[in-house]
């Protein structure tokens, strides 16, 4: 069995000395043997296939453990994240996210893993926003952008949501989870829904 401790920091960030020890603590408190760390600086908004983590996953076994310090690490993306529980499930692997107190294992969840995910979903999509937005404020700003509120009629503010809305609805996602997440009414959503349809 082996257990990594899986950290990706974006640009924004300084260290990782302290979710290295949290990990470790963690570990060894459930005994978890020797943990191995798996690091990797790039934005989150680079899909997971195509990273470190991609590989890692492909090379992890059954009972092997993946511990995260929150599941935002993982990906900025809500739907990417459903994808990695998801795999991690189906290939037996342990995932634990320090965060969010969370672990996938059937003892931990039994057979409520979908709506235990839903239910993190909200909680988990309000920080993934917020460093989104944070990391490409920083990455105009140093591009010399104007920064500022894209205008224009006939836009709506679900637009830039477009392929998380729709994985999300084919995950099976309530739409009105769905909406209350993007902090719109359910019939704008039906309106978005329709236009891109």
């Amino acid at each position: 069995m082996a257990t990594i401790g899986f950290l990706r920091v974006s640009t924004l960030d300084q260290d990782t000395e302290k979710n290295k020890l949290d990990i470790l603590q963690f570990a060894n408190a459930r005994k978890l043997g020797n943990v191995e760390f798996v690091e990797e600086k790039v934005s989150g908004t680079k899909d997971y296939r195509k990273r470190k983590l991609g590989a890692l996953l492909d090379t992890m076994a059954k009972g092997d453990v993946l511990i995260v310090p929150e599941l935002s690490r993982i990906a900025r993306s809500i739907t990417q994240i459903l994808e990695v529980i998801k795999i991690t499930k189906d290939k037996g692997i342990i995932l634990y996210s320090l965060k969010e107190n969370f672990c996938n294992s059937e003892e931990s969840i039994s057979n409520t893993v979908t709506s235990t995910i839903f239910a993190l979903v909200a909680q988990i999509e309000r920080e993934l926003i917020s460093l989104r937005t944070r990391e490409a404020l920083h990455a105009r700003k140093l591009a010399g952008v104007k920064l500022g509120r894209p205008k224009g009629k006939g836009k709506s503010k679900l637009d830039n949501h477009k392929e998380d809305i729709l994985k999300m609805l084919s995950l099976g996602v309530p739409k009105t989870m769905i909406a209350k997440q993007y902090d719109t009414s359910i019939g704008n959503l039906y309106n978005f829904l329709a236009k891109v349809s």
